[in-house]
């Protein structure tokens, strides 16, 4: 019953990406046979369910077995090839059997239901974990890219292709126009398989995930940085690889939750090998509770933290995620640990990220910091679109910029300073992503004596939001 108490685990906390988890998973002896049923259960899980209530067993079980195990069971039992449950003897693998008819009879009549003869092919939703891209990027501080092809020819094999959309089946692969490094392979091609991803020479993650990381520092002007909310920490290890050769470049990886502190460790320690374990530095810290006079170095920091997670799939339509209230209480809290970030005494550049797909967690935040009188006494702005990406078409709402300005064309540059990715038609996640930047001499000022002035006409000086 491993199999499935492993594979109970992951079911019942189905978030992130579901490959990667299993398959970062230290415990499971055979991630490959975990993933395959997780996958499976979830892609059937209307149909489980459906015949699960109707064969009535949940009530005559003479055992207590958890929503999801029952699940994974009755999918081994029903929607599998293989037609059983696996491993030996066991108390609950016999309570489940004794139920085996009313079971199979629920199963035909479902079939019989939707008029198909095998589950192959019975309806079935999108799998919220499906992605139309496997993205993954080669580790740089493990090897070089140069070394990459010559050492791993599962990936010299694969035929380019021009565009992610061209991704249509496993043999193929697309390097992005954008991110340094980074590639594109079908979903159904068994990346973690392979000796590279093992090695941690590759890492999976997803485009738009890889944009903080490139706009704080595709020009290597920063050896001291900080990931604000760094767990799991992909974004950290891609931080790490834009450092430049020096004994003093480190990546300060903040995060608050022990639980989330572990997992950052693991991958930090596998992304970056046993010669540069102290290129990120994590520390278990709530990082508004840091003093920025403790990291006066520091020159760039990213700031990617809790937010609805609209922008991965199937959240988006989730009535909790559009709750008005909720993604009022989230971008109040974005805003605060954001001024936070822009306190620290010698950052020059900032950059603001989420998941979510919601104005008011993306360009409305912007908007309150360009807004507040001690981000402008510090002499933040927000950065020109030739320093965020500017091959990437897709920016900002610039409609949402009205509150700042009527100016269109202010707008338009506001929104410049600003990257969107949409759910999928992108290739990957709904992403957001804004970079504040300051000049070396600006921010002199007295934030507190700056705060006391009062505007006594109400209308304040000419506002200028972009450098």
């Amino acid at each position: 019953m491993k199999l499935y108490f492993d594979a109970e685990r992951h079911l019942k906390h189905n978030d992130g990406n579901l490959q990667k988890r299993i398959f970062d998973d230290k415990r499971l002896t055979n991630p490959k046979h975990v993933f395959a049923l997780v996958y499976s259960t979830i892609k059937y899980k209307d149909h489980i369910e459906h015949v699960i209530k109707k064969s009535r067993i949940q009530r005559d079980l003479k055992i207590k077995i958890s929503d999801a195990l029952l699940a994974l069971l009755v999918h081994d039992l029903l929607f599998s090839s293989r037609g059983r449950i696996e491993s030996g003897k066991h108390p609950i693998k016999d309570a489940v059997l004794a139920h085996k008819t009313r079971l199979q009879a629920e199963f035909i009549k479902l079939k019989l239901k939707h008029k198909v003869k095998s589950v192959e092919q019975l309806p079935t939703k999108e799998n919220d974990d499906e992605t139309p891209v496997r993205w993954f990027r080669i580790n740089t501080v493990k090897i070089d890219p140069e070394r990459f092809n010559q050492k791993h020819k599962f990936f010299s094999k694969l035929q380019p292709v021009n565009r992610f959309q061209e991704l249509t089946q496993p043999g193929l692969i697309y390097q992005d126009d954008h991110i340094p490094n980074l590639f594109g392979i079908h979903p159904k091609e068994k990346l973690s398989q392979t000796e590279a991803y093992k090695l941690g020479e590759v890492i999976i993650q997803d485009r738009a995930s890889c944009f903080p990381a490139h706009i704080l520092n595709h020009n290597k002007e920063h050896i001291k940085i900080i990931d604000a909310c760094a767990a799991p920490g992909n974004k950290t290890s891609h931080a790490a690889s834009y450092l430049p050769q020096d004994e003093n470049a480190v990546v300060y990886a903040v995060e608050r939750d022990e639980k989330r502190v572990k997992i950052l460790r693991t991958m930090s320690e596998r992304a970056l090998g046993k010669n540069k374990k102290k290129l990120i530095q994590v520390l278990h810290n709530d990082f508004t509770k840091t003093n920025p006079q403790d990291f006066a170095d520091i020159t760039g920091l990213i700031v990617d933290p809790s937010c609805s997670g609209s922008g991965i799939f199937g959240r988006a339509s989730d009535e909790e995620e559009n709750n008005d209230q909720r993604l009022e209480k989230l971008a109040s809290f974005q805003v605060v640990i954001m001024k936070h970030a822009l306190s620290f005494p010698s950052a020059s550049k900032v950059v603001y990220s989420t998941c979510s797909i919601h104005a008011e967690e993306n360009e409305r935040v912007v908007i309150d910091l360009l807004s507040d009188r001690q981000v402008q006494s510090q002499g933040w702005k927000l950065a020109t679109r030739d320093e965020v990406l500017p091959s990437w078409e897709r920016r900002g709402i610039e409609s949402e910029f009205v509150a700042l300005s009527r100016d269109p064309e202010i707008c338009k540059q506001l929104a410049g300073g600003c990257v969107r990715s949409n759910p999928k038609e992108d290739g990957g996640i709904g992403f957001f992503a804004a970079c504040f930047v300051r000049k070396k001499n600006d921010g002199a000022e007295d934030c507190e004596d700056e705060n006391e002035k009062d505007d006594e006409d109400g209308d304040g000086d000419e506002w200028s939001g972009f450098d």
